[in-house]
């Protein structure tokens, strides 16, 4: 925070809640197709594992937030799905391995890719001048907020 402003202070704070809202329509619409052959906790889970390829059944739930008996039917249904694969750690046989398919890569490439192209547009309608002042904005706010961990940003699917 500098001299000159306070803590919440109203110029900043309504626009800045304007933008929030509509990047949270630019995330929601982005997942609206995709919403309807999985599930959030399913996407989120695809997330987790296309930014950090096989990993631990476990371990997976961990990073969900949720109790691995109750994952372990989540991950029945992706599998049936298509979505991924589990079979033995090659660490320990007594540990289940998620994998993602091409097909659970693939959903989660287009939702980031429809993201992608409606910020674009979204900048695309202002001038470069005011593109450079977006950039700005959300670099300081950023770095004021503290960038989100990946445990974070994994556990929204972002």
């Amino acid at each position: 925070m500098n001299e000159q402003s306070t803590p919440g202070d109203g110029r900043a704070l309504e626009p800045t809640l304007t933008a929030s809202r509509a990047l949270l329509g630019v995330v929601a619409r982005s997942l609206a197709g995709t919403l309807d052959s999985v599930s959030l906790p399913q996407f989120r889970a695809l997330v987790i594992l296309s930014a950090r390829g096989p990993v631990r059944m476990g371990d997976l739930a961990h990073l969900l937030g949720v109790h691995q008996s109750s994952f372990s039917r989540t991950a029945d249904r992706m599998e049936a799905a298509g979505l991924i694969v589990r079979g033995q750690s090659p660490e320990s046989r007594r540990e289940v391995l998620v994998t993602p398919t091409e097909k659970g890569l693939r959903i989660v490439d287009e939702v980031t890719e429809a993201r992608r192209q409606e910020i674009a547009a979204i900048l695309g309608r202002v001038s470069p001048g005011d593109q450079e002042k977006i950039a700005l904005g959300f670099a300081l706010f950023a770095q004021a907020a503290g960038e989100a961990s990946p445990a974070e940003n994994l556990l929204l699917g972002i």
